[in-house]
């Protein structure tokens, strides 16, 4: 059963990542064009690309309702990549990260705006944190679970068996955590695009888009090597 989940996410996540560059494609020629577009047509390719993501979201929920250890430790992304995770994805602050990088036009009320709603991401994100730590002192006796807490990461390694014995209430628990920090990702996001201004939003997305694709090259480039020189 985990090696079909795998296989089928993997098949997914292959498609969807095609479609990524497709979007990016998109987004870079509306930066490249923006004062030529309409408002409408630059929403338009916006909620496009916000439905693309929502896919991924809704996929990787169906996987972690599946076999909730896949989303802490998965096999479908390198080891680059598994070094951003946070409780079964980017730590949400990282998009203010991103908006601070990518634009240099924000106006005196946006930057309050994203402040306020940076503070507001930081105190859920150490919620979730104390969840997990305190989840962790539930199950510390081995050899069930060895959950490492550092940046609210955990690294399950386990035989079938003993991935049989962890209790259903355990899993339901990890699924409920992935759950919550997936809504503070997909809705800190959201609240981000409130905010900003279309032409504002095709270039933070791009930046998003532009930074996940460079860390999966480089990720996948180095197991690779890592992978000819064992």
């Amino acid at each position: 059963m985990t090696d079909a989940n795998v296989a089928s996410f993997e098949e997914f996540l292959q498609g969807w990542m095609v479609r990524q560059r497709e979007y990016l494609d998109e987004l870079l020629s509306a930066q490249q064009h923006h004062q030529e577009m309409q408002d409408d047509d630059m929403r338009e390719l916006i909620n496009r690309v916000l439905c693309h993501y929502g896919q991924y979201y809704e996929e990787k929920s169906k996987i972690a309702h599946q076999n909730i250890l896949l989303a802490f430790s998965p096999p479908w992304f390198s080891s680059l990549e598994r070094t951003f995770y946070w409780v079964g994805g980017f730590k949400p602050g990282m998009a203010f990260q991103v908006v601070n990088t990518a634009l240099e036009d924000l106006s005196e009320e946006q930057r309050q705006k994203l402040s306020k709603l940076n503070q507001e991401t930081k105190v859920k994100e150490r919620a979730l944190n104390d969840e997990l730590a305190k989840l962790h002192e539930s199950v510390a006796a081995p050899p069930l679970v060895d959950m490492a807490r550092s940046h609210g990461r955990a690294c399950f390694s386990m035989s079938i068996a003993e991935e049989a014995a962890v209790p259903s209430t355990f899993k339901e628990t990890l699924e409920n955590m992935v759950a919550n920090a997936d809504t503070l990702r997909t809705s800190t996001a959201l609240k981000i695009v409130q905010i900003l201004k279309p032409a504002q939003i095709v270039t933070f997305l791009v930046a998003v888009a532009e930074l996940q694709l460079r860390i999966r090259t480089w990720g996948l480039d180095k197991d690779a090597q890592s992978g000819s020189q064992g």
